[in-house]
């Protein structure tokens, strides 16, 4: 008898929990279709894409450390050579670490502000080895982290530009720290200001394919302001400043010319046609411009110098950085052809005539050609002239008002910023070494070591 009862009721029990559960399993079974239906929406990033960014990133990478280094490096005297390995590299390594804290997020954070990022990606937060990041064409995205590293050697690299316009006279520490404090007020927000989806100049539609504003403006500015700040070299004018070695120099260049591939064609974050466009123009551009300087130099002094044609090189690719996946190759060798004279202009007349001290001519070559690339770019993008076209309703003449607008701001914001910033790190540790220091020479009194040994 007990057993029968037993037995009825785990039936019952059963039966009240099967309708209990009916509901539950309806919900699920309707579900299912609707979560694997958008799980197959999801866009999933390409191999091809992907490992296209890392070797991108990487090239980027040997621009700072060794291109850049060993190209400022044979530009000043040799007591001081050893400085500015250092001060590249350890500026370099600073705003790696900077930027996953904080300067990631206060560039593509995700805030709807038009000049900052905002907190939601401090330490990395939110950022997976799920989550993804979007390209220039819709449904096609690639690993957040692969992003978040590709701009991350922008940040190290553009600080470390500006290294080359005090060199020979800067304090180590005033470098290090002036280079996080102008990220922190400078680069990342005028990064997200041209390239996140809510910045001021990405929504007026000003054109920046790789940097030409965030990188060699901002730099170019942040230089001479520094030059000027940070005072002259002792005994500029008078004792011998020639580079110490052009053989480092061109070294350094041709690292940098070969790095830039993943710098311009990196930046259309797709392995597509887009970035072999870049490619091509990063080529072309770069090749004129080394003509071009040659033949100024041979026009105005009577022979063609290898300083000239690394500085040719250098302004090349300045030039066509903003264009780079926007002009068509004829283009590009025009904007090549026109950029060396302007630069030369700048480096050989406007600096002797104004008599500022910009070591490694940060904004006679990056400050100049950043503004003619990026002014250019809105010229050069026409489809008429073989580039990709403007946005529907645009002209010529709209765009390019549009460039300048952004050149302007870029202008400003970086000079009254870097000037107050310069200002702050002059109270806090100083700027310049002793009299007595830079005499020695900064490898021994700021290092403690040599680059060269004699027997």
């Amino acid at each position: 008898m007990s057993s029968f009862n037993l037995s009825t009721s785990l039936r019952r029990v059963g039966a009240i929990a099967a309708a209990l559960l009916a509901p539950v399993v309806a919900f699920a079974q309707e579900a299912a279709p609707a979560a694997a239906e958008a799980a197959a929406a999801a866009p999933v990033p390409d191999k091809a894409d992907t490992t296209f960014m890392f070797v991108s990133t990487l090239l980027v990478l040997f621009m700072l450390i060794p291109g850049l280094a060993l190209f400022y490096g044979g530009l000043v005297r040799a007591k001081n050579m050893l400085s500015v390995l250092m001060q590249c590299t350890v500026v370099g390594a600073t705003m790696m670490i900077v930027w996953v804290i904080y300067g990631y997020s206060f560039a593509f954070g995700g805030s709807e502000s038009a000049y900052f990022g905002g907190f939601a990606k401090l330490f990395l937060a939110g950022v997976t080895v799920d989550s993804t990041a979007a390209t220039f064409s819709d449904g096609v995205v690639i690993p957040e982290y692969i992003f978040m590293l590709f701009q991350m050697t922008f940040a190290a690299l553009t600080p470390a530009l500006i290294v080359g316009a005090f060199a020979e006279r800067i304090k180590f520490s005033a470098a290090v720290l002036f280079s996080v404090l102008w990220a922190t007020f400078v680069y990342f927000p005028i990064a997200h200001m041209v390239w996140d989806a809510n910045g001021l100049l990405f929504g007026m539609g000003a054109l920046d394919f790789a940097g030409g504003t965030v990188v060699h403006i901002n730099a170019g500015v942040a230089g001479l302001v520094g030059a000027i700040m940070v005072g002259k070299r002792t005994g500029y004018g008078r004792d011998m400043m020639a580079p110490h070695s052009m053989t480092l120099t061109l070294v350094g260049a041709a690292m940098l010319w070969f790095g830039w591939f993943g710098f311009n064609a990196g930046s259309n974050l797709e392995a597509s046609g887009g970035a072999v466009l870049a490619t091509v123009n990063t080529f072309l551009a770069t090749a004129a411009a080394v003509l071009s300087w040659c033949v100024v130099e041979t026009l105005t002094r009577g022979k063609a110098s290898m300083l000239g044609a690394a500085s040719g090189m250098i302004a090349g690719l300045v030039a066509v950085t903003p264009a780079a996946g926007i002009a068509g190759p004829m283009g590009a060798i025009i904007m090549g052809l026109a950029v060396s004279p302007l630069c030369y202009f700048f480096v050989s007349v406007i600096k002797n005539k104004f008599g500022y001290d910009d070591t490694a001519d940060v904004f006679g070559v990056h400050g100049v050609g950043g503004f003619f690339g990026a002014l250019a770019t809105g010229i050069f993008a026409s489809s008429a002239l073989g580039g990709i076209g403007y946005a529907d309703g645009v002209s010529m003449g709209g765009q390019f008002m549009t460039q300048l607008t952004a050149v302007v701001i870029t202008i400003v914001w970086c000079g009254i910023v870097s000037a107050i910033l310069y200002k702050v790190v002059d109270a806090i540790v100083g700027l310049r070494v002793t009299v007595e220091a830079e005499r020695e020479g900064l490898d021994l009194s700021s290092h403690g070591e040599a680059a060269y040994h004699t027997s």
